[in-house]
């Protein structure tokens, strides 16, 4: 303990409190950079000064009127909600006056004139800077945190010191007890075989569960950039094990954490190299001409990428596709717009993608978890800061947290064709804009029928923003919402009973979003049954199911997980 407390171990444990604190004043310097080319109306300045006047005057009379013998109101944030806020007329004071604090400058935000992109940004950064400013953040501001350190005498400090000097040593904040979970023995853990590997991926089929299949196979493609357990974190709400229940012969694509050895890969070779080869494997292992495919988030993208290659190549292998929480049309990118300009764009080419030295190098993993979770930082950041640090409270195990910080590596290369040909250009959109794999390819061409899921409080795919798939894809559309976000919404299993999702009403999908939810009706519990009511009309009769997976040309290599999902960052 002693080592703990000494100048090179708190000077050494400083970096990881202050990293985000860093984060938010780097966006605020951003902001300042800015403001010339910004102005605030004068009377709005002047009803915001005058304002402000009068609820701190207001704040300061009503501390005084209460004293220090009486309790004062709690204020309204979750932050402060503990009894010692409220009970401390210092602190409340404190609180009520950081919140109004709050309030004002994200009003001025609001008021400033400009282009829209410029003021969101400020706005952002505004955000950034005040939830990093929140008193409940430092242990000198924090009652809470406070009374626990002298009803522990002192032993909340000495473990929030242990527990920082742990997250130092691990390199990001400790959201979950990371130490319960092992990927193939408590998450992870539907029974399968995997049956190809090459530079990119591994391609797992898993054992059926029922003794007839139908005789369409399934391919999931999940997102790259995280592992694909989300998809399987524990029996009771794994989205495969229900797929397999239901009857269906299942294959999983498991991105290999990118390393040096692959850091030039391109868009082109997660194209043709790993999601074209895997349909292809599905083929020739099952025999099947036809296969029914899945792609989650951003490997929802790359999916219809490939068939749209696929297409233009004369081929059309999908017999569906199922998108969740996808986007093909990047022209309402919510909050993920803000950070996406020509400049950044650039910037990012020359230091990861192909013009930069070496012709190309990795995304980090520790880089791609930061952003995401400074997207939610009272939730993600700040919760953990003062739980972990400030009261000494060792995170609970959570298998979902435990996954989001399995973070994973990114070639530089492929990651900057996304950024450009996505969100920053939107070329996926435009038939013939895109080259992929030598084609030029029109999402509109992908001929067959597709399930849309969305999350209705997904912030990084806004529902809205997923709905306007419904316009590229030519085929018939059956398009579904969730109550939610981007992960809680789609690992929603019917036995839990929770939740609700919305179907529309209108024969034909109309042309917004808007339009759509009026119509909808909202049904309780998961989605999951009626997508599985949905695929069973594209996935043909009944066959025996395999007696053992792969086949001759691709026989078992090991069983599931397999090596590469085990892979750290």
């Amino acid at each position: 303990m002693k080592a703990l407390l000494n100048t090179d171990a708190v000077s050494g444990a400083m970096p990881v409190m202050n990293a985000a604190i860093q984060s938010a004043t780097a966006q605020m310097t951003d902001a300042w950079k800015l403001l010339s080319g910004l102005s605030l109306p004068l009377p709005a300045v002047a009803e915001l000064q005058n304002s402000y006047l009068r609820q701190s005057s207001e704040l300061w009379n009503q501390t005084l009127r209460v004293g220090a013998a009486a309790p004062s109101a709690a204020p309204v944030d979750r932050r402060f909600s503990g009894h010692d806020w409220a009970a401390n007329p210092a602190a409340a004071y404190t609180a009520q006056m950081y919140l109004l604090n709050a309030r004002t400058l994200l009003q001025m935000a609001d008021h400033l004139e400009g282009d829209a992109k410029t003021r969101q940004r400020i706005r952002f950064a505004v955000q950034q800077f005040i939830d990093a400013a929140s008193p409940s953040n430092y242990l000198a501001l924090n009652p809470d945190a406070q009374r626990k350190a002298i009803e522990s005498k002192g032993e909340s400090i000495t473990q929030g010191l242990k527990q920082l000097w742990h997250d130092v040593q691990q390199g990001h904040v400790s959201q979950t007890d990371e130490s319960v979970f092992e990927v193939g023995r408590n998450v992870a853990t539907s029974e399968g075989s995997v049956v190809f590997e090459n530079e990119l991926f591994q391609l797992i089929e898993y054992k059926p569960l029922t003794p007839k299949v139908f005789e369409r196979p399934m391919l999931f493609v999940p997102p790259c950039i995280n592992k694909y357990y989300i998809l399987d974190l524990q029996p009771d709400n794994s989205l495969i094990r229900y797929t397999v229940a239901q009857g269906h012969r299942l294959f999983v694509i498991s991105w290999r954490n990118a390393d040096e050895s692959v850091k030039s890969a391109t868009w082109d070779h997660y194209i043709e190299d790993a999601v074209i080869r895997a349909i292809g494997l599905v083929q020739e292992i099952s025999g099947s001409a036809k296969v029914n495919t899945l792609g989650f988030c951003i490997g929802g993208t790359i999916l219809a990428t490939a068939l749209a290659v696929l297409a233009a190549r004369g081929e059309k292998p999908a017999a569906s596709v199922t998108l969740l929480t996808a986007f093909l049309d990047f022209s309402d990118t919510g909050i993920l717009d803000l950070f996406i300009d020509e400049s950044m764009v650039r910037m990012r080419e020359m230091t990861l993608g192909a013009e930069s030295p070496g012709g190309g190098s990795l995304l980090k993993g520790k880089e791609l978890a930061t952003t995401f979770s400074f997207l939610r930082p009272n939730d993600l950041v700040w919760n953990y800061v003062v739980g972990n640090y400030l009261k000494g409270e060792a995170p609970p195990p959570f298998d979902l947290l435990y996954w989001n910080g399995d973070s994973t590596n990114l070639p530089g290369p492929m990651y900057c064709w996304y950024l450009r040909n996505t969100y920053l250009e939107n070329n996926l959109i435009k038939p013939g804009r895109a080259t992929v794999c030598g084609a030029k390819i029109d999402l509109g061409s992908i001929d067959a029928p597709t399930y849309l899921y969305a999350s209705r409080e997904d912030h990084i795919v806004p529902w809205e923003g997923a709905y306007r798939s419904t316009a590229v894809l030519k085929g018939k559309t059956r398009f579904v919402l969730g109550a939610s976000g981007h992960i809680a919404g789609v690992i929603n299993p019917p036995a839990k009973g929770k939740r609700s999702h919305w179907i529309g009403g209108a024969a034909k999908l109309p042309t917004d979003a808007k339009s759509w939810f009026d119509a909808a009706k909202e049904h309780p519990g998961s989605w999951w049954t009626d997508w599985s009511d949905w695929l069973e009309g594209h996935s043909g009769k009944k066959t025996a199911a395999p007696k053992s997976p792969g086949n001759r040309q691709h026989p078992v290599i090991e069983p599931a997980p397999g090596r590469y999902v085990k892979a750290k960052a």
